[in-house]
């Protein structure tokens, strides 16, 4: 679907046009239909500034269209249209103000002023056919505005249940990891009470005194036992001789 522009060039009758029409009108005519919009918008912004024309100043606002100058455009379309009593001129100003807000893709003001442009001219098909256009592009764009809301909050809900689990999750590791804590605790706590537990019965078992009898005392008494018992030996094998074995007298 295409957007019907609807820039036309406002000229003057050729002869009007070489009794009373302006030089740069006729110049800017010429270049803009030749494609020069930059040359064209200079001989137009002459003319208005050496008259106040307002077509001068509609042609000015075309020739900043077709550079994509939009907001520029769409100041000289209004001025054009706010300033004139002719309501075929406020039609196609209106109308072309509607052209600058479908590029920039603003559609609600582009539909406003199509509704504007067809108060001058009811019979107006390209605005029409704008108005219809704009209208279904607005819808397209709500409707895709919507699911990218409805895209936007679902990714929302999963970031957000994301994050409650990973707390769940933490809160969980937390606890298992406070439970665990407590448990070394205890044990140690055990442990540590166990140690004392042997270290007093440790105390209170009885230990050998420490001899008072010096080195030199001490091996006497070591070989005196010694001796003592060799003889004890000595005399248990005396008692618990061999038998004799005895010899046939026959």
């Amino acid at each position: 679907m295409k957007i019907i522009v609807g820039l036309i060039l406002l000229f003057c009758s050729i002869n009007l046009f070489a009794q009373t029409a302006n030089q740069h009108i006729y110049n800017g005519n010429k270049l803009y239909g030749k494609g020069n919009y930059k040359e064209a918008a200079s001989e137009y912004e002459k003319a208005y500034q050496e008259k106040k024309n307002r077509e001068a100043q509609y042609n000015l606002g075309n020739s900043l269209y077709q550079q994509k100058d939009f907001e520029k455009a769409a100041k000289q379309y209004t001025e054009s249209a706010s300033n004139t009593k002719n309501n075929s001129l406020k039609a196609a100003s209106y109308h072309n103000i509607g052209n600058t807000f479908l590029e920039q893709k603003k559609y609600d003001e582009a539909i406003q002023n199509f509704k504007q442009a067809l108060k001058f001219n009811p019979l107006s098909k390209e605005t029409k056919y704008n108005l219809a256009y704009a209208q279904a592009m607005k819808q397209k764009q709500d409707q895709q505005q919507k699911e990218n809301k409805d895209k936007k909050e679902n990714n929302k809900d999963k970031q957000d249940k994301n994050k409650e689990q990973q707390e769940k999750e933490k809160k969980e590791k937390d606890k298992q990891d406070k439970q665990q804590q407590e448990e070394k605790n205890k044990q140690d706590e055990q442990n540590k009470n166990q140690d004392k537990s042997e270290e007093g019965n440790e105390k209170d078992k009885p230990k050998p005194m420490p001899s008072k009898l010096t080195k030199e005392q001490a091996d006497q008494l070591l070989n005196a036992l010694n001796q003592e018992e060799k003889k004890l030996r000595a005399k248990k094998e005396k008692g618990n001789g061999q038998p004799v074995k005895l010899e046939k007298d026959w």
